[in-house]
């Protein structure tokens, strides 16, 4: 090539290169550029829908609602994840050290997301051609388990962008000791436990702050595989990875190699603290009662992870009196089941329940669920009703039996003790628990009548219009019982019955606050006439075991047919108290209990008797508001109807006698069962 075409090939060269450099450049800064462009729509891709760090209830986390009792007592924990939240002060700081030692070592050097870490872990994958290296600092894992839980299983790069930011914002706003103690009360350590106090109760029987330095790094290491590592069944795996924790301990300047020595020869001593129950540790049918009336207005998710505390009425020490009450009484595992329920009648507090013997074996509630004939304590309803017409109780009744009584078909009824003797007044009748005086007295007044009287007083399972309720044909429950005959205790004002006093929410807003209100359903005249009644048979009736020394008491016993059932509802002006005995097949009469027959006279009437002389100990003795007598009415019919009755039982004599004083009061009768419409 001659001299003259090499230099305009060089010419063209020099003009091309850089043409060609700069087309290149152009096309890599256009590349670089592409690639930041896509690489930052991706990120406002990811970024979209972010939950709001400000909003406090993003990262809400599952806490456990807690009943306790009127007197303090813890009761329940009703929850779906074991969590207790407690301040980091009331954290081991050994278990702190080492949880950021295991788990995010450069914690406190980093704004939330560790970019050293991260490149750190990605070399260690390289290298080793794996992808166990973990980079998520102590903050991602906490909003990772929090405000993006539903997200936690996208494997995704969008999400660990979403993390990773929120992580940033959320530690803009925190502490460093704020982030570790949402952290240590929200990661989960196996076997149930959800954070430090949870954990520290789980494994070692006590509160995270006691934790020694063994126990602690132990601990520390279980969130990596909370399973596999559970020391209750890989105790050598545990222990393992405890050695690995002292050591991260040690390297990070927590502790020095001769404590980490130390601690890894302490002695290991799992004690689980067990959750009998559901979660139920004291009054446990009471507190199954709280639990299905906050489920029937409060939603599932509140209930069981909404933290909440509930604050109830029961009295634990009178539920120790119950419950040595209906031992005293029915000491023997053959013995029948029975029910006590006690409630404040001026404010409807229910103050002690006992719903069976033993919840673990039957959760059935007798107290509440267990709706039985309740004999002749039903009486009480028709007597109401009688005197509210206007029917005195010195109106001489025909207690001669069998009745007749002419429905359809007719009713037959027979007093427990048999024959009759003739009339009697309707006061000596409700001593006595007369059968035939009641059953006569229901049909003249209407049995529609007698079950409105009924559910006005508190009785709110289903009356039917039939004469043979005043024998208690119709089932109630006790907890039903013990209110109804506590408007009498009230002077005549109804309050409904309440277990709870209280909610408070886990920001410590009140959410509830029982406001008791009553209405007034009897009047004070017939409060009081009933009341005064019913004292007759504590004093010299039917109930004279129910009798407190220096303290007036008002009752009633009752008996169902075949005593497959008894009961004893008495109040005082403090306390109203129903008391019910059974088998729980419900048709087993207990004609030997203790080689008796039971009569709610003979075992209910000593059972309220010594519940009631616990419970009101110390208080004053207290007497029942006095009222007027109601407006009565008189009809001569009643008089000239026992005379002749009088007169006809006379001329039956062979030898004339001096006639009786029908009108006065008999002996008292032996029992009072009831004998139900067939």
């Amino acid at each position: 090539m001659s001299s003259r075409l090499r230099r305009e090939h060089k010419s063209r060269l020099r003009r091309i290169i850089p043409i060609v450099l700069a087309v290149v450049v152009a096309l890599t800064l256009l590349t670089v550029l592409a690639g930041a462009g896509v690489a930052w729509a991706y990120v406002t891709y990811a970024l979209k829908g972010l939950p709001n760090v400000d909003d406090p209830n993003a990262f809400k986390v599952a806490q456990p609602t807690k009943i306790y009792s009127a007197d303090g007592k813890l009761l329940a924990n009703f929850y779906l994840e074991n969590r207790e939240i407690v301040p980091i002060s009331q954290i081991s700081t050994d278990l702190a050290n080492a949880v950021v030692a295991v788990e995010d070592e450069r914690f406190y050097e980093h704004n939330g997301v560790d970019f050293v870490g991260i490149a750190r872990a990605v070399v260690i994958d390289i290298t080793t051609m794996s992808a166990q290296e973990g980079a998520s600092t102590i903050t991602q894992q906490y909003v990772r388990n929090t405000i993006l839980v539903s997200e936690r299983y996208n494997i995704t790069a969008a999400r660990k962008i979403r993390e990773m930011y929120l992580a940033y914002e959320f530690e803009k706003r925190h502490s460093k000791s704020e982030v570790l103690e949402a952290y240590l009360n929200t990661v989960y350590f196996g076997d149930g436990a959800y954070g430090a106090e949870a954990a520290a109760l789980a494994y070692f029987g006590k509160h995270a702050k006691k934790l020694t330095t063994g126990e602690a790094a132990l601990l520390s290491g279980l969130p990596q595989s909370p399973l596999r590592l559970n020391p209750y069944y890989n105790m050598e795996g545990a222990r393992s990875r405890q050695r690995w924790v002292l050591g991260r301990m040690v390297a990070n300047g927590y502790i020095t190699q001769a404590e980490a020595d130390a601690a890894a020869a302490e002695k290991i001593v799992l004690s689980k603290k067990t959750d009998p129950n559901q979660g139920i540790y004291d009054c446990a049918y009471f507190v199954s009662y709280i639990r299905k009336q906050l489920l029937t207005q409060y939603p599932d998710s509140l209930i069981f992870k909404g933290g909440l505390k509930v604050y109830t009425t029961i009295d634990t020490k009178l539920q120790r009196a119950a419950e040595r009450a209906v031992k005293k009484t029915l000491p023997l595992k053959r013995d029948p089941d029975a029910a006590l329920v006690s409630i404040d009648p001026h404010n409807g507090h229910i103050v002690a329940m006992y719903g069976g013997r033993n919840y673990s074996s039957s959760s059935y509630n007798y107290a509440t669920q267990g709706k039985r004939q309740p004999g002749s304590a039903f009486k009480v309803f028709t007597l109401v009703t009688a005197l509210e017409k206007g029917i005195p109780p010195n109106r001489p009744m025909n207690a001669s039996s069998p009745a007749r009584i002419p429905s359809h078909p007719p009713w037959i009824v027979h007093n427990s003790e048999g024959s009759g003797k003739g009339y009697i007044t309707l006061s000596a009748a409700t001593r006595s628990s007369v059968n035939c005086v009641f059953a006569r007295l229901i049909w003249e007044l209407g049995a529609d009548e007698v079950a409105a009287t009924a559910k006005r007083m508190g009785i709110t399972s289903p009356i039917p219009a039939l004469p043979s309720i005043t024998l208690g044909s119709a089932p109630v429950s006790p907890l039903d019982m013990a209110s109804a005959f506590g408007t009498l205790a009230n002077d005549g004002v109804r309050v409904k019955p309440t277990g709870i006093t209280k909610i408070v929410g886990p920001d410590g807003a009140v959410m509830y606050q029982h406001k008791a209100s009553g209405t007034r359903v009897l009047s004070q005249r017939i409060a009081w006439a009933t009341t005064n009644q019913l004292m007759g048979v504590v004093s010299g009736g039917t109930g004279t075991r129910a009798h407190l020394s220096g303290r007036e008491v008002a009752g009633k016993t009752g008996t169902a047919q075949n005593y497959q059932d008894a009961w004893f509802v008495g109040y005082t002006p403090q306390l109203s108290t129903a008391v019910w005995m059974g088998y729980s097949e419900g048709s087993i009469p207990m004609r030997n209990v203790h080689g008796m027959r039971a009569f709610g006279g003979t075992f209910c009437a000593p059972i309220w008797h010594t519940f009631m002389v616990a419970a009101l100990r110390g208080r004053p003795s207290v007497h029942f508001a006095r009222a007027a007598a109601p407006h009565y009415i008189w009809k001569s019919a009643w008089t000239e109807e026992a005379s002749a009755s009088a007169a006809a039982a006379k001329k039956k004599k062979a030898k004339p006698k001096p006639p009786p004083d029908t009108t006065t009061t008999p002996p008292p009768t032996p029992s009072d069962t009831g004998t139900p419409a067939p």
